[in-house]
């Protein structure tokens, strides 16, 4: 199947070659504008349909809660503010995306959440925290986000630098398929347009092992298979401690 596969890559990276050029010199730019908008619609089938694994997975935050004050969330990749109802109330969000055209959609759902406190909208990548101090969040989300950034083990360094000691950082992410299966195939095959529709998103990331690699004291992830489009359906879900 293999030999098939990369064949069947080959034909699809071919007629995606017109993209290609297009990003290349700049044309793909207005789609960083439209890009907002499809996730904004996305967001409601797809927290209609993973309702119940984002519930699960967030009444873990009542373990991180500090002494005093209230629950700091450093929300990477937040796009239009798709888990901020799950977070308990009087949490404190900062927020941080490299797509500033998110805000305007982010703005729609701090107003439907005003349980939540909002401190800031960072335009930064989740490679370059610099804008958050050492050691200042009590949980660091992460939801759809780590297949698309460019340096997955960065990504989790610095969310574990910003992280106070015993603080944890929470993932829901999609993942490459076994690859014995037919949705590794079609992942493979699809990627090259995928990654367009998606705005540099990949389906072919075994994102679990950067996580196991990125010396947490502790880490308790699933493998689940989420109830959407075939592409996407394999998914990990968790939280690991610093």
């Amino acid at each position: 199947m293999t030999l098939f596969m990369n064949a069947c890559a080959l034909l699809v990276n071919v007629l995606t070659l017109p993209l290609h050029i297009a990003e290349v010199i700049g044309l793909m730019s207005f789609y960083k504008r439209v890009f907002p908008l499809i996730v904004y619609k996305f967001t409601f089938s797809y927290n209609d349909k993973m309702n119940d694994n984002k519930r699960e997975l967030f009444r873990n935050l009542d373990k991180f809660f500090p002494p005093k004050g209230s629950l700091r969330i450093l929300e990477l990749g937040c796009g239009s503010g798709a888990n901020f109802e799950h977070y308990p109330t009087g949490c404190r969000i900062s927020c941080i995306d490299p797509n500033p055209h998110f805000q305007k959609y982010l703005e729609k759902s701090m107003a439907k959440n005003d349980h939540l406190v909002y401190d800031s909208f960072i335009v930064a990548s989740g490679e370059n925290l610099k804008a958050v101090e050492d050691n200042s969040m009590d949980v660091v989300v992460c939801t759809l986000v780590l297949c698309s950034v460019q340096d997955t083990q960065k990504v989790l360094q610095e969310a574990k630098r910003v992280l106070r000691p015993g603080g944890a950082f929470f993932f829901l992410e999609h993942v490459v398929s076994e690859p014995s299966s037919w949705i590794y195939f079609f992942q493979h095959v699809l990627q090259p347009f995928w990654y367009y529709f998606g705005d540099g998103c990949e389906t072919t990331r075994a994102t679990w092992k950067h996580l196991e690699a990125a010396g947490f004291s502790d880490l308790q992830l699933r493998h689940i298979q989420a109830p959407l489009f075939f592409m996407i359906k394999p998914h990990i879900v968790g939280y690991a401690v610093k």
